[in-house]
């Protein structure tokens, strides 16, 4: 998670009312009876302050089980010390939101406990792609959060907004463009799939990634910053100096309250859509209480809770949720998603940085 991410939620405006209490999970009397408690690794900054603030304190009424929150490093600094603990079996937190290729990676060592959906009634709600399974089935992962980068545009610059991601290519945009600058994290390797190739399984082979990798270059023209200061990149769009680019569509919102001349705008192709996993060490000795939490976390109330306190996209289906349209449209969008090849990401790693090196940030 960006550390932008982080600091979008202070600026958020709180759009609606808070989580329900205990009435909203029924909790077993023995359970509640009990000292419980929970350590849970959630990314630092405003993001641990608003959990702490919005949703901690109102599970720990609802259940009983005390939470401890961690701050946990973004990148993969965090699943190497979660490795490292559990090898001693230690746990530094029982359950932790992890980015998908960390999800992928932590499978390798066999790092998470398999989930049992039995014991998560609530899991039924999410979207199919938020499940995050072994490659034997069994249930790594269940998805905490997401959210969306689309394509960006200052009003001043262009009138009109753009209606595809084939925009980024067009001769008008020489000189004008931001855009991440990772292969890891600007997913434009999918973008450029599912805009010119029929989708993102064109990327299943070398061939395809070259091919892709070809049709990216063409833009490079038009790319004034490969940005890694996300906060760099919002200034210059803000002012017009880089009228268009890529960027998280909450934060390009709170740039549209605050009276800033731009838009977010979700292509036909579909907003890329990242997201987190609550994924539990195999170190931890909490594996009820994780349950109970992860189950609570699904509650389509809940999701919509961290939609209107954090700026999250919900990771269940839309029509459980109470959110109005314009709640939303302020996180997420119906239109299909391009969601991010993260196989990749982990079992191609070398060769995507090299040949991104060589083609594109070269």
């Amino acid at each position: 998670m960006s550390d932008i991410f982080n600091a979008r939620i202070g600026r958020r405006t709180v759009l609606g009312a808070g989580v329900a209490g205990a009435s909203m999970l029924a909790m077993p009397a023995v359970l509640r009876a009990q000292d419980k408690s929970l350590k849970v690794g959630v990314y630092g900054g405003y993001f641990k302050d608003s959990f702490d603030k919005n949703i901690f304190p109102d599970f720990t009424k609802a259940t009983g089980i005390a939470v401890e929150s961690i701050a946990e490093p973004t990148g993969e600094a965090w699943l190497v010390q979660l490795e490292q603990a559990a090898k001693a079996g230690a746990a530094p937190a029982d359950v932790s939101m992890m980015s998908q290729v960390a999800m992928l990676k932590g499978q390798s060592t066999e790092l998470w406990a398999p989930l049992d959906l039995s014991k998560l009634p609530n899991a039924a709600n999410l979207i199919e792609r938020f499940v995050n399974k072994y490659p034997d089935g069994r249930v790594a992962g269940i998805g905490a959060v997401s959210w969306y980068i689309t394509l960006v545009s200052n009003t001043d610059v262009f009138k009109d907004a753009p209606t595809s991601w084939s925009a980024l290519w067009e001769k008008d945009k020489e000189d004008k463009l931001g855009l991440l600058a990772l292969v890891s994290n600007s997913f434009l390797l999918e973008v450029t799939a599912k805009t010119f190739m029929g989708g993102t399984s064109a990327l299943d082979t070398d061939e395809g990634i070259i091919k892709a990798l070809e049709k990216l270059a063409e833009l490079k023209p038009n790319v004034r910053l490969w940005y890694r200061d996300e906060a760099q990149f919002e200034q210059a769009l803000k002012s017009g100096e880089i009228p268009m680019g890529q960027y998280y569509h909450d934060v390009t919102g709170l740039a549209v309250a605050d009276g800033f001349h731009v838009r977010s705008t979700f292509p036909k192709e579909g907003g890329i859509q990242d997201s987190g996993c609550w994924a539990l060490s195999r170190a931890s000795q909490k594996t009820e209480e994780a349950h109970v939490f992860i189950d609570y976390m699904c509650q389509p109330a809940i999701q919509a809770t961290l939609s209107r306190k954090v700026g999250t996209s919900p990771t269940v289906q839309r029509g459980l949720t109470d959110l109005t349209d314009q709640e939303f449209a302020a996180v997420s969008s119906d239109i299909e998603p391009i969601v991010p090849r993260y196989d990749l990401y982990q079992t191609k790693s070398d060769f995507l940085n090299q040949k991104w090196t060589e083609m594109i940030a070269g």
